[in-house]
């Protein structure tokens, strides 16, 4: 279970944010209008982001959050290669963040896109479906692997490039093959489906799946690949797709049915993350300069942070403060996806000081 008890220290920050007049300077511009605050985050945040817009803009009536939701590799991809002018990156993968944000610089500053973050929150694979779905009467945490690839029902899967609960999906199918010792597992759902196979490798302990460049389904498969995991869910509550892979808070979020996994398989929780260390993805193309994209299995951990290009700073800080104050948490709570009871901050010393309080440092024994 997620802890989500709030710090006495988070209480204090939060009244005195609370006070009016206690704003951050340079909410407002000289002429009055409002300042944009402009968040990317994961499709899989787009309710509790959207609760938390409303309660924050009713505390700061003075901030206008202007937020667009992608697949947590697409998010950053805004930051890092379109360059585009971003106040909070907010990602399924709080991984993506040193491995892509501090290690390719700004050419405009010569520095790191970001050199902190916080891991405020986890979350559960699972497999979602519709009372209507074919094969509802049969599945379960047992036997999904094998009802998933019959050839007569369509499954969506989040495209691997773009999205972590893509590839984390696919790391559900090889660790599979380990523990229930069936070497056949992620060849019976994937050999055949794409135009470019993708690969599973195992050596010395370790399950590598290769993705291609691109990434294309034959005309015959069954998979239904879409950029990011939120977009599987219209097609899944029209009928279009049987069954998707999805996170257990959006799953409870949109009323879905849910094929929950065995702990082992579903990356949520610490108890096994050796287990999930032995899967990696790898991309099998240079899609980030000076980058290898390899995505090593582990919890699922949710990470936020400010780049170091963003114009309105303050009002980020200000928004992260209320994510992780009792209210964000209460919001984040009412949907299913509670705050970790104490974040992490991943390069303690970099965050904001006006964050420090409000989690723990990650390098800490």
């Amino acid at each position: 279970m997620f802890q989500h008890k709030p710090a006495s220290s988070l209480l204090l920050l939060l009244l005195v944010l609370s006070i009016p007049g206690c704003s951050s300077p340079g909410m407002v511009s000289s002429d009055g209008d409002k300042t944009p605050l402009v968040i990317f985050a994961a499709g899989s945040l787009i309710l509790p982001f959207q609760q938390l817009e409303t309660a924050f803009e009713a505390r700061y009536p003075t901030i206008d959050i202007q937020a667009e939701f992608h697949g947590s590799i697409q998010v950053i991809r805004h930051v890092t290669e379109l360059n585009e002018a971003i106040d909070l990156v907010a990602t399924a993968d709080a991984s993506l963040i040193p491995m892509l944000m501090y290690a390719i610089h700004d050419p405009d500053t010569g520095m790191p896109y970001a050199d902190w973050y916080i891991h405020f929150a986890g979350n559960r694979l699972a497999v979602a479906y519709q009372p209507d779905s074919l094969y509802a009467s049969e599945i379960d945490a047992t036997n999904w692997f094998s009802i998933l690839s019959r050839p007569d029902l369509k499954v969506g899967i989040p495209d691997p490039r773009f999205d972590a609960a893509g590839y984390r999906a696919l790391m559900a199918f090889a660790l599979a093959q380990q523990i229930y010792q069936d070497p056949l597992i992620f060849n019976e759902m994937f050999g055949g489906d794409f135009t470019y196979p993708l690969g599973l490798f195992s050596e010395s302990g370790l399950s590598t799946i290769i993705v291609p460049e691109i990434v294309e389904t034959t005309p015959d498969s069954q998979i239904l690949i879409r950029g990011g995991s939120i977009a599987l869910i219209a097609l899944l509550e029209s009928g279009d797709l049987d069954y998707a892979f999805e996170y257990e808070s959006v799953i409870r979020q949109r009323g879905l049915k849910m094929v929950p996994l065995p702990n082992e398989l579903n990356l949520g929780s610490w108890e096994y993350s050796d287990l999930y260390a032995s899967v990696q993805v790898r991309l099998d193309f240079q899609r980030f300069a000076s980058v290898e994209p390899v995505f090593r299995g582990e919890p699922i951990g949710y990470g936020i942070t400010i780049p170091g290009n963003a114009p309105h700073k303050d009002a980020a800080i200000l928004f992260i403060s209320f994510l992780l104050g009792p209210e964000g948490r209460e919001i984040m709570d009412s949907v299913y996806h509670p705050v970790l009871d104490l974040p992490l901050c991943n390069n303690y010393t970099n965050t904001p000081s006006e964050l420090q309080s409000l989690c723990i440092s990650a390098e800490d024994p």
